[in-house]
């Protein structure tokens, strides 16, 4: 293995900061969201996104619906870019959620939603990009330049910026202290062992990711970082489907990375993965206290619906390691670019 820095491995250690600059800088922009809910008083929220973005948007869907209570529904760009279907979005707010607000899809499905009736977001790294020239509103997740293919600062600053967007609409306090903590709590993971956990990967095959609420949009991303990167094979199940028809492939060995923070189905969490377990399932926690199988512990932000974002940055250390170990180059995944244009 390489003793070279990956540049995947050099931005998710640049996440704090980011955060931290872009919760400082686009405090206005909360405010404006903030105050167009407070006028139109949705009754639903859209969203838009490809890969990791959407990843993002689905974390912002478990916790805008927890804590605002207004229902978010994900909406296939292709519904405007190959079907060509208005849509009817009267006084709806429509987030399209991208890193370089380029792709011709979901810039197509913004200008449906906005024809509509949608007052529409982009949520953005690059804001002179066509998806932000045609917004509404841009939010900027202010991630500044990522050369590596494997998203990973943009993806953590995308959820921070959404979960400001959700502090902001609810007035939630306990939330909004919590993303002030946020880059510390990120910073904190740097240098926690997890040689253990990779030396599992690396006998792996195949494997399942999961969570449940925000957590099991962190379980999303990491499968497909899994696979982009490694080329190892994960897929994403909330633990209450894996306890379904995917368990039948649980046997003697079969890894289980679990996102389990404390928040209200942590108990429900360990005593599935506990049954995993006794299954012959390999399991590997990530969380803020001690858990089932191997467990990887992380500090707390002070709300446990945040906390998977940190538990994210010690997943992603861990798979680009995994990467390098098994000969590849994280930051050129074959048969992937950076910015994907779909129809």
């Amino acid at each position: 293995m390489s003793d070279v820095k990956s540049l995947m491995l050099e931005e998710a250690g640049q996440s704090p900061s980011v955060v931290a600059g872009l919760l400082e800088k686009e405090t206005s922009t909360f405010a404006s969201i903030a105050k167009l809910f407070a006028d139109i008083k949705p009754s639903v929220v859209s969203t838009a996104a490809r890969g990791s973005s959407d990843h993002a948007a689905t974390f912002f869907k478990y916790l805008f619906e927890i804590k605002c209570g207004i229902p978010v529904a994900s909406i296939g760009p292709s519904i405007a870019s190959v079907y060509g279907a208005p849509l009817q979005l009267k006084n709806g707010v429509h987030f399209t959620v991208s890193q370089s607000g380029a792709s011709p899809d979901i810039v197509a499905l913004q200008e449906t939603a906005k024809k509509g009736g949608a007052t529409t977001i982009a949520v953005v790294n690059v804001t002179d990009s066509p998806l932000a020239r045609q917004a509404d509103i841009v939010l900027d997740i202010c991630a500044g330049p990522e050369r590596s293919v494997a998203a990973t600062k943009s993806f953590i600053a995308s959820a921070a910026a959404l979960a400001g967007v959700t502090a902001a609409v609810s007035g939630d306090q306990d939330l909004a202290s919590a993303l002030r903590k946020l880059p510390d709590a990120l910073s904190s993971t740097s240098g926690l062992e997890t040689a253990a956990a990779e030396d599992r990967l690396l006998q792996a095959s195949s494997l399942y990711i999961s969570g449940r609420g925000p957590a099991f949009a962190i379980a999303l991303e990491a499968a497909l970082k899994s696979k982009e990167t490694a080329g190892l094979h994960a897929e994403a199940f909330s633990l209450a489907e894996l306890m379904h028809g995917p368990m039948r492939l649980i046997d003697r060995g079969f890894p289980i990375i679990a996102f389990t923070p404390e928040d209200a189905a942590y108990e429900n969490n360990a005593a599935a993965l506990a049954h995993l377990e006794k299954l012959g399932a390999s399991v590997i926690s990530l969380s803020t206290r001690p858990s089932t199988g191997l467990g990887l512990q992380s500090t707390t932000t002070g709300n446990t619906l945040l906390d998977p974002l940190v538990s994210l940055l010690v997943y992603y250390r861990i798979i680009e390691s995994v990467t390098r170990r098994k000969g590849f180059d994280p930051d050129k995944p074959a048969n992937l670019l950076k910015v994907t244009e779909t129809v």
